[in-house]
C-alpha cells in the first residue's frame, strides 16, 4: 500500500495529480468527501502562502545583507576617525578616552600553554587509533600538540605525531602491546603539562 508523502514538494505534486485525476474521472469518483472544488481552494491557499513565504525569506535575506553592509560602512568610518584621533593626540590615553577609545595596548608576553584536557580514544582498530582532546583552559595559546606514546607499564615516552588541531588519527601503531598515549600543548615558549593518558591494545 502506498504511503502518504512526507515532504512539502511531494505533497504538492500529489495534490496536483489528484485534482487533475478527480476532475477527469468524475464518473469513477462521483462524490469525494472533500470535493474537487474544495481541494482546489486548499491547494490555491497553499500556493499563495508558499509564494508569500518565499518573498518574505528573500526580503529577510536582503535585510540581513543591508544590515551587514551598513555595519561594515559604520566600522570603516569609525576606524578612520580613530586613526585620526590617535595621531592627533599622539596616542594620549586620557584624551582618547574622551571618545571611548584608548591608546596602544602594552605588549603581552606569550606564556607556556596549560594542560590539555579530556583526552580520549574515539575509535581504534588493528594498528590505528583516533584520539581527541580539549585545548588548555589556561596558559598561552598552543601552536601545536605533541602526541606521545609509550608501552606500559614503564616504557619511555616518545613522540608519535604532531597535530595542529585537537584530534589526530595515528596509523602504523605497534600491534599487541598495551600502549599509553598522552598529549602536550606546545608553543615557542615551551611545553605545557601532559594531559591525562589513555590506554589501548591495537
Amino acid at each position: 500500500m502506498a504511503q502518504f508523502p512526507r515532504t512539502e514538494a511531494e505533497i504538492a505534486a500529489l495534490a496536483q495529480e489528484m485534482l487533475s485525476g478527480l476532475a477527469a474521472n468524475a464518473a469513477t469518483y462521483p462524490a469525494p468527501p472533500v470535493t474537487t472544488a474544495q481541494l482546489a481552494i486548499s491547494f490555491n491557499a497553499y500556493y499563495t502562502a508558499q509564494n508569500a513565504a518565499i518573498a518574505a525569506q528573500a526580503a529577510a535575506d536582503q535585510a540581513y545583507t543591508d544590515k551587514a553592509d551598513a555595519l561594515e560602512a559604520l566600522a570603516d568610518g569609525m576606524k578612520t576617525d580613530l586613526r585620526y584621533a590617535e595621531n592627533t593626540v599622539d596616542f594620549d590615553d586620557d584624551k582618547l578616552k574622551l571618545i571611548g577609545w584608548a591608546g596602544r595596548k602594552a605588549a603581552t608576553h606569550l606564556a607556556i600553554p596549560g594542560q590539555c584536557r579530556l583526552l580520549e580514544a574515539v575509535k581504534q582498530g588493528e594498528g590505528w587509533i583516533q584520539l581527541d582532546w580539549k585545548a588548555p583552559a589556561d596558559g598561552g595559546k598552543p601552536a601545536a600538540y605533541k602526541v606521545m606514546r609509550r608501552e606500559r607499564p614503564a616504557g619511555t615516552w616518545a613522540e608519535a605525531a604532531t597535530a595542529v588541531i585537537t584530534e589526530v588519527t595515528l596509523v602504523d601503531q605497534p600491534r599487541g602491546p598495551e600502549l599509553e598515549y598522552r598529549v602536550i600543548a606546545v608553543n615557542k615558549v615551551g611545553d605545557g603539562e601532559p594531559s591525562n593518558t589513555v590506554m589501548a591494545v591495537l
